[in-house]
């Protein structure tokens, strides 16, 4: 298992002064929350921008990231604190490999996280990426199989190469929105949750943008195409997640391993059990008894009863 001991959060001193401010806000908010610790899991395809993406916030170059080598090749955490509070990031590898959702690779991840608890799902695509097919159904299918359908409830949207110019013609916010809807869609289908239920929960989208091409505002903040600061805007929809009343996801050998198909059905025994009693034995029971009274009974009964005659 691969981990780091906890550091000091010295990154968030390489901010500019106004995201310093929103950041330290919200952890503190948190504290008031009595919440003083915060594990995300990051998780995605390959290529994604998932090790930029916690570079990022961290504000470090923690993750190593090569244009040779698109992901990380286990799981790996990364561990810091501030001010009493303790952000544990942890980045994965890919989910796909050879056009397939990587088992191999989910098992790993699930190994790693065993005894941790998830407080956020950052699920990391690249907006840039402009359909949806059944593969991207598949992972987020391997995704809720080995976390159960309460992950998304806990889950962010992130998409990165937000810095780009929409084809056909599109305005930025057209293709933002349709982006969005189609990857949804599928998030809503491959974790087979229904439709009301999602829509009365639903999952936050946000941008990110994490190459160096990245636009500034005046306070030196790297913003989006519309302006907003979009580090400080991530680590709000993150802390709005934590404090949306959901559970977090503890990830123990029962989550690892999955149901016990011994266990499937044990609710069922005692009403199998009163239905055998009262429609089969008993009325089998009825049935002996009936056929006793109507037997006739032997003549050496009915000579013991003095009902019948004794030849002699």
């Amino acid at each position: 298992m691969a981990a780091q001991l906890n550091r000091e959060w010295t990154g968030i001193q390489q901010f500019p002064p106004a995201t310093q401010t929103k950041l330290l806000e919200l952890l503190g908010k948190l504290l008031q929350e009595n919440v003083n610790a915060l594990t995300i899991l990051v998780m995605g395809k390959g290529g994604v921008g998932k090790s930029s993406t916690v570079n990022s916030i961290l504000g470090e170059r923690a993750a190593a990231v090569s244009a040779f080598q698109s992901e990380v090749l286990r799981p790996m955490i990364y561990s810091r604190t501030r001010s009493g509070f303790t952000l544990n990031i942890i980045d994965t590898p890919g989910l796909v490999e050879g056009g397939y959702v990587n088992e191999h690779a989910l098992e790993i991840i699930k190994r790693f996280l065993l005894n941790r608890t998830i407080d956020v799902l950052l699920f990391v695509d690249r907006l840039d990426a402009y359909r949806v097919d059944n593969l991207d159904r598949q992972v987020i299918k391997a995704i809720t199989d080995s976390f159960g359908k309460g992950i998304w409830q806990r889950g962010v949207v992130v998409l990165t190469h937000a810095q780009l110019s929409p084809p056909d013609g599109l305005n930025y916010d057209d293709f933002f929105t349709k982006r969005t809807e189609a990857l949804l869609k599928v998030v809503r289908l491959g974790a087979r949750i229904k439709k009301q239920e999602f829509q009365d929960s639903a999952i936050p989208v946000v941008l990110v943008e994490n190459s160096g091409r990245c636009k500034t505002n005046d306070s030196g903040e790297k913003i989006l195409p519309d302006g907003t600061a979009w580090i400080p805007s991530l680590l709000k929809t993150i802390t709005g997640v934590v404090s949306n009343g959901s559970k977090a996801i503890l990830v123990d050998m029962k989550l690892i391993e999955g149901p016990n198909p011994n266990e499937r059905g044990k609710f069922l025994i005692p009403f199998i059990l009163a239905f055998q009693y009262f429609f089969i034995v008993k009325r089998i029971q009825g049935a002996i008894k009936d056929d006793i009274t109507k037997e006739g009974k032997p003549l050496w009964e009915l000579r013991d009863m003095g009902l019948a005659k004794r030849k002699f």
